[in-house]
C-alpha cells in the first residue's frame, strides 16, 4: 500500500510514538497473537488534548505503519483525516481504561488461543510457572458481558481493573495497561506465555504450585531482572529483529 508519510505533519514526539506503536503491532503479529483485524493496541499521545493512536480497521497487524495509524479523540472521532476507517466499538474498552488510568500510556488487548482458553477456566491464572508469579502480582478479572460495545460496561471495566497491570477478560482474552508501548509488549509477552505454559502443563499430569511466600515484592524482583530498565532491556533487540525482517513499519 502507498500511504503518504505523516512524518512532517505531526510533532516529533507523536512521530516517535507512532513508530513505537507500529512496531508493537508488527511484533504482535510476529509472535502470533493477532486475531486477523479484530483486536487493538492503543497509545495515548502526551498532552492535554486526550488524543490517541489506534489501528486502521481492516488492516492486518503486519501491514500497519507509523503513518497508517489513526489519530482519534476520546470518542474515537478522527483528529487527522485518514483514508482508513476506525472501529468505535473496538475502542470502547481502550477509551474507558485510558480515561480512568492516566498512567496507561498503552493498552494492548489480544484474543490469542491460549489467552482465551485460560480466560474460560474458572480458576484463571494458576501459580505454576515463574512467568505466572509476575502476572499474579498485578492481576484483575472482568466477567464476560458480551461483545464490549455498551457504554454502561465501562464503569465495571474500570472498577475491575483498578490499578492493576494485567486484566483477564473472562471468556474473551487478555489485556495489559502499561506506561509505555515497550512496557505493554513485554507485559503481554509475559501474560501470553503464562497462559501457553498453563495450557501445556495441564495436559501433562499433576501440577506443582509455586509456594505463595515466593510471590512477594515481585515488582522489585522484576526491576532486578531487567536491571532497572524495564521493557527497555528487550525493546531495542526486538526492533533489531523487525529491522532484519521488514523495516516498513517505520514508514
Amino acid at each position: 500500500m502507498n500511504i503518504p508519510s505523516l512524518r512532517e505533519v505531526v510533532s516529533e514526539q507523536e512521530w516517535n510514538l507512532r513508530v513505537e506503536l507500529a512496531a508493537c503491532y508488527r511484533l504482535v503479529a510476529l509472535y502470533g497473537w493477532a486475531d486477523l483485524v479484530f483486536t487493538h493496541i492503543s497509545a495515548r499521545i502526551p498532552g492535554p488534548e486526550h488524543h490517541f493512536l489506534i489501528n486502521p480497521y481492516g488492516l492486518m497487524f503486519d501491514e500497519i505503519t507509523a503513518s497508517s495509524l489513526v489519530k482519534v479523540d476520546q470518542d474515537c472521532n478522527k483528529v487527522i483525516d485518514s483514508p482508513f476507517p476506525v472501529n468505535p466499538a473496538g475502542f470502547v474498552i481502550h477509551s474507558c481504561i485510558h480515561q480512568a488510568r492516566e498512567d496507561a500510556g498503552c493498552v494492548l488487548h489480544t484474543h490469542s488461543r491460549a489467552g482465551v482458553a485460560v480466560s474460560a477456566q474458572k480458576a484463571g491464572i494458576l501459580p505454576i510457572s515463574q512467568q505466572s508469579t509476575f502476572v499474579l502480582a498485578s492481576l484483575a478479572y472482568h466477567d464476560y458481558e458480551g461483545v464490549a460495545i455498551r457504554d454502561e460496561e465501562k464503569a465495571r471495566l474500570q472498577a475491575d481493573l483498578g490499578r492493576k497491570t494485567y486484566l483477564m477478560l473472562r471468556n474473551h482474552g487478555l489485556l495489559v495497561a502499561s506506561k509505555t508501548v515497550p512496557d505493554a509488549f513485554l507485559n503481554m509477552y509475559t501474560f501470553e506465555n503464562t497462559c501457553r505454559i498453563q495450557i501445556d502443563a495441564q495436559g501433562g499430569g499433576e501440577l506443582t504450585y509455586v509456594d505463595p511466600s515466593i510471590m512477594t515484592n515481585m515488582s522489585q524482583v522484576m526491576k532486578t531482572v531487567t536491571k532497572g530498565l524495564g521493557a527497555q532491556i528487550a525493546w531495542p533487540a526486538l526492533l533489531r529483529k523487525l529491522e532484519r525482517t521488514d523495516p516498513s513499519y517505520r514508514n
